[in-house]
C-alpha cells in the first residue's frame, strides 16, 4: 500500500517541463515520432517551400520566367493584346505583360513574412492529419487558413507595385489605344484584383512544389527531422 502512495508523490516532484522532457527522451530512445516532432517537421517543410521556392519569385522576372506561375493576360485583355499586335504595337503588349509579372514579384517580396507567421500557427492537432494527406496537404491547409487574409495584404502591395514598375501606365495606354480602334467594345479591366489572385496562386503553387519533393523524394529530406517525420507517410 505504501509503494502505491509513493508514485503520485514522485510525480509531484517533477515540473510539467521536466515531465515533457522525460516523455520526449523516451520517444527518442524508442525511435517513436512525437506529435511535436511531426508538427515541427511539417512547419519545416513549409518553411523550406518559402526559402527554396517562393523566394525565387521575388527575383527579377521571378514570375515572368517561371512557366509554372507566369501570369498570362486575363481573358478580357487577350483581345487587346491581339488587336495591338495586328497594328504593330506588339512591343507595348509585351512590356505590359512583363511589368504585370514584375508587380507580382514585388508583392511577394513585401508579403513573405505573413506566410512565416501562418506556418508558426499550425497546431499539433492539425499536424498528424496533414502528414497523412496528399502530396500538397500542408500547402492546402496553409492556403485554406490564410488566403483571405493574404489577399487583403497583397492587394495594396500589388496596386502600389503597379505604380512603381509602370504597369498601370502601360496598360492604360494599351487599353486606350484599343478602345479607339473601330469595331471594338471598350475594355475596363481591374488588373490589380486579377494579379493579386494570380500572385497568391503562384505562391502556393511553389510551396506545393517543395512539399511534394519532400514527400516523394528521399534526397529532398535534407534534415534529420524531415527524414524522421516523412518516413511515417512513405
Amino acid at each position: 500500500m505504501k509503494k502505491n502512495l509513493l508514485l503520485p508523490f514522485c510525480v509531484i516532484l517533477f515540473s510539467c517541463a521536466e515531465l515533457q522532457t522525460i516523455a520526449e527522451q523516451v520517444t527518442e530512445d524508442t525511435g517513436m515520432v512525437s506529435d511535436a516532432q511531426i508538427s515541427s517537421g511539417l512547419k519545416q517543410a513549409l518553411q523550406f517551400g518559402i526559402d527554396h521556392q517562393v523566394t525565387k519569385l521575388t527575383a527579377e522576372d521571378g514570375f515572368f520566367t517561371n512557366e509554372l506561375v507566369k501570369i498570362a493576360l486575363p481573358e478580357e485583355l487577350s483581345k487587346v493584346d491581339s488587336a495591338l499586335r495586328k497594328i504593330g504595337l506588339g512591343n507595348l503588349a509585351d512590356e505590359g505583360l512583363k511589368l504585370m509579372n514584375a508587380a507580382a514579384s514585388d508583392a511577394v517580396k513585401e508579403a513573405t513574412p505573413i506566410f512565416v507567421k501562418a506556418i508558426k500557427d499550425m497546431t499539433i492537432t492539425d499536424a498528424r492529419n496533414i502528414l497523412m494527406g496528399g502530396n500538397s496537404a500542408a500547402t492546402q491547409f496553409l492556403q485554406q487558413k490564410t488566403s483571405d487574409e493574404l489577399y487583403q495584404k497583397f492587394y495594396p502591395v500589388v496596386d502600389d507595385s503597379f505604380g512603381k514598375v509602370g504597369a498601370d501606365q502601360i496598360w492604360t495606354t494599351a487599353i486606350n489605344k484599343y478602345n479607339t480602334l473601330p469595331f471594338t467594345e471598350d475594355v475596363n479591366n481591374n488588373l490589380t484584383e486579377y494579379v493579386t489572385q494570380q500572385t497568391l496562386e503562384g505562391v502556393f503553387t511553389m510551396i506545393a512544389v517543395e512539399e511534394s519533393k519532400i514527400r516523394t523524394n528521399l534526397q529532398s529530406r535534407t534534415t534529420d527531422l524531415l527524414q524522421k517525420v516523412f518516413t511515417l507517410q512513405d
